[in-house]
């Protein structure tokens, strides 16, 4: 293949492929403006009117509001914390030297080689003796914890490619190691710290394990384990079904194309300096 026909055959196959896998998507998004009726008759076939009552059944009915408020306040605080601790403690693994370092480059790699579900019993104690047990703090803890390592390994391996005369030029300009870290090595890794957070939100938000081992009370339920009881209840209901399906994949996808602007924007920002 000549590199003039690669130019025009590899795009087109991405979007190809882009265009095969949104299908589901698609279906999904038709059928839940669809009354179940017309569902039952034509699976496949397009709405005669937008049929807006699956949502608003979903919402108030099947208690999705609740499903998707505790969602929002465990993943978004996990997230948050998990972010914040992690670049604490990769700043001074990226760009200083001290004794040690190497053990805590390596304890914080440990922590990726087994699953945290193999520490699911002693985690469960621990929660308990803190009285965390059926608790939105206790399982946003449990999350902001198990993402450090991965965010840590990423963000130290960004610190550390910076060049070193930044420090040196801000040392001159009279900035403290606090100062240069906020003002000048912040917002130099914002593309990773976008990456840990697309990477961390995503299998938090679909994350099944921990909430139904963790959490008793229904009105404390994330989305996962809530959709166990909104299948239940309305397995015959597909409208309202792919309404509630919709509102859960939505906030993943609006959090892809705000997280993959800011990605482009600030590698494209690193490469014009």
């Amino acid at each position: 293949m000549t590199p003039r026909r690669g130019a025009v055959m590899v795009p087109l196959m991405l979007w190809g492929y882009a265009l095969v896998a949104m299908i589901p998507l698609f279906v999904m998004v038709l059928g839940s403006l669809r009354p179940t009726q017309d569902l039952f008759n034509d699976p496949i076939g397009l709405p005669n009117k937008l049929y807006l009552s699956n949502y608003t059944r979903a919402w108030t009915e099947a208690s999705f509001s609740t499903y998707v408020l505790n969602s929002v306040v465990v993943v978004t605080g996990a997230v948050i914390l998990g972010a914040a601790v992690s670049v604490l403690a990769a700043y001074p693994l990226g760009r200083r030297k001290f004794t040690g370092r190497g053990f805590f480059i390596g304890y914080f790699i440990s922590g990726m080689t087994l699953p945290g579900h193999f520490g699911v019993l002693p985690l469960f104690y621990l929660l308990d003796g803190l009285n965390l047990v059926d608790s939105r703090l206790g399982l946003m803890l449990v999350y902001a914890a198990g993402s450090v390592p991965f965010n840590v390994f990423v963000l130290s391996a960004f610190f550390r490619q910076l060049p070193g005369e930044l420090d040196e030029a801000a040392a001159l300009d009279g900035a403290g190691p606090f100062a240069t870290f906020r003002h000048i090595m912040l917002p130099l890794v914002r593309p990773a710290i976008a990456t840990v957070v697309v990477f961390q939100f995503v299998p938090l938000w679909n994350d099944f394990f921990y909430p139904l081992v963790l959490l008793r009370d229904e009105s404390k339920l994330t989305i996962p384990v809530g959709l166990t009881h909104f299948f239940g209840r309305f397995q015959n209901d597909w409208g309202t079904l792919f309404a509630g399906l919709v509102m859960t994949t939505l906030p993943l996808v609006i959090l892809f194309g705000i997280a993959t602007r800011q990605i482009v924007a600030g590698l494209t920002a690193g490469m014009n300096r």
